[in-house]
Order: C-alpha cells, then sequence, then structure tokens
C-alpha cells in the first residue's frame, strides 16, 4: 500500500498550482480570506479584505518562499 503524501499546499493543490493561484490578483485576495475565515481568524479575514493590496504582496512572499500562509492565518 502506497502511503499518502500530503503535498497539498495552502490552497490544496501542488506548489505550482499554488503559485500561479498566488499570482493572480483576485484569486489570491479570495482565497486568503476564504482560508483565514475557514481556519477561524476572522480578524485576519477583514483585514485581507480591507487591505487587499499589501496582503496581495505578503501573501504573494510568503507561498513563494514557504508554500503557506504565514500571516494571520
Amino acid at each position: 500500500m502506497a502511503k499518502s503524501k500530503n503535498s497539498g499546499g495552502v490552497y490544496g493543490f501542488g506548489r505550482i498550482i499554488n503559485l500561479i493561484l498566488a499570482i493572480i490578483p483576485f484569486t489570491n485576495v479570495i482565497i486568503g480570506i476564504v482560508k483565514r475565515a475557514i481556519s477561524g481568524h476572522i480578524l485576519g479575514a477583514i483585514l485581507n479584505f480591507v487591505l487587499a493590496p499589501v496582503f496581495y504582496i505578503v501573501d504573494l512572499v510568503t507561498i513563494i518562499v514557504y508554500d503557506k500562509l504565514m500571516l494571520l492565518a
């Protein structure tokens, strides 16, 4: 039986698909809001909605470097 490897990344896809979704501003902001709301960080979701350009850059950098959301997630 093969072992299950969790390579889901932050958006639940592989690293390349995560990078593509993070580069597109609309998907980055929407998925960031949804991930923060699902994980229970409502303040992070609200701030992501209000400060979308700042969170876009921060999320993009953390996806490229760490392959996961790091700030308020």
